[in-house]
């Protein structure tokens, strides 16, 4: 009785069991699909916004004067500006991050690894608006009373910018260090390679994807960032290629955020800001494709 009983039980409750567990994976499916709508009906907006200037062809993608009050919006100053700024910060970055992650991953005991990186990563949480805040206040003050110059400068930006980008190199660094398997490291010692030695010549070649992974993500990021770096920059009227690292420059970013104020809607200036958004979203886009490349290919190698 007690088995017929049970047989009876599971023919009734196994089909609603059933409708819920379709009822929940249709649910997860059409969030998963709806946040992959959200970004394509954003692109196609940005695209379809910005067409009418990109028609404009190499007067828009090659001009060297953006001038909106004269019909002139050539975006060449603006993304070599905007590439000098982001390879500059990622540089500092880098320079500060790399070291930064063998310390943490080989040298540093378990209760200093414990402070810095969770320190380090706190530096995401903090708001960009309060580090432009800073760089205008500390750092664009103290490269004009030693450095001459304004003080907002692509200075300014390349060390507002390294902050922000240090988490991201330090964090997947120091995970693809740590993620090297044990047994390279004490081979190396074994055949009488030292601690240094060992680090250069087989720890950090096989670290090498998710370091170069760490560095093209900064990097979009860096091009990405707008509330920082519009605080630091200077954001001269008409956009020039800089000769300095004291010259005031403008970068994507700020001037969408710039003239978006008092764009008129429909003119061919409104049109002009959203190509540079679509600029700006295939830069971006093309370096995370980079980053995911950059990443497989070092998953094939492991395996």
């Amino acid at each position: 009785m007690c088995a017929q009983e049970q047989i009876r039980n599971e023919k009734f409750v196994k089909p609603r069991w059933s409708a819920v567990e379709w009822i929940i994976e249709k649910v997860l499916f059409a969030c998963a699909l709806s946040s992959i709508l959200i970004v394509l009906f954003i692109v196609i907006f940005i695209f379809q916004e910005g067409f009418p200037a990109l028609l404009l062809g190499t007067r828009f993608f090659f001009g060297m004067t953006w001038w909106p009050s004269h019909d002139l919006f050539g975006i060449v100053p603006t993304v070599v500006s905007t590439f000098i700024v982001g390879i500059g910060a990622l540089g500092i970055a880098a320079l500060i991050g790399i070291p930064t992650a063998i310390y943490l991953a080989e040298f540093a005991p378990e209760w200093m690894r414990n402070i810095i990186k969770p320190s380090v990563e706190m530096l995401v949480g903090i708001p960009s608006i309060v580090l432009g805040f800073f760089g205008l206040m500390v750092l664009v003050v103290a490269i004009r009373d030693n450095l001459g110059g304004y003080g907002e400068c692509i200075l300014a930006g390349w060390l507002i910018l390294a902050v922000m980008t240090l988490p991201h190199v330090i964090s997947i660094s120091e995970d693809s260090i740590r993620a090297v398997p044990r047994t390279y490291k004490e081979a190396s010692l074994g055949l009488g390679a030292t601690q240094l030695q060992t680090i250069r010549k087989v720890i950090l070649p096989h670290a090498k994807s998710g370091i170069l992974a760490s560095l093209v993500l900064g990097m979009g990021n860096a091009i990405g960032e707008t509330m920082a770096v519009l605080m630091v920059i200077g954001n001269p009227n008409i956009p020039g290629i800089p000769t300095s690292v004291l010259d005031s420059v403008r970068v994507l970013t700020s001037t969408i955020v710039i003239e978006h104020a008092y764009v008129d809607w429909g003119s061919m200036h409104q049109h002009a800001l959203f190509a540079l958004g679509a600029v700006l979203f295939v830069i971006v886009a093309i370096l995370n494709l980079l980053t995911c490349a950059v990443i497989r290919k070092g998953m094939r190698k492991t395996t």
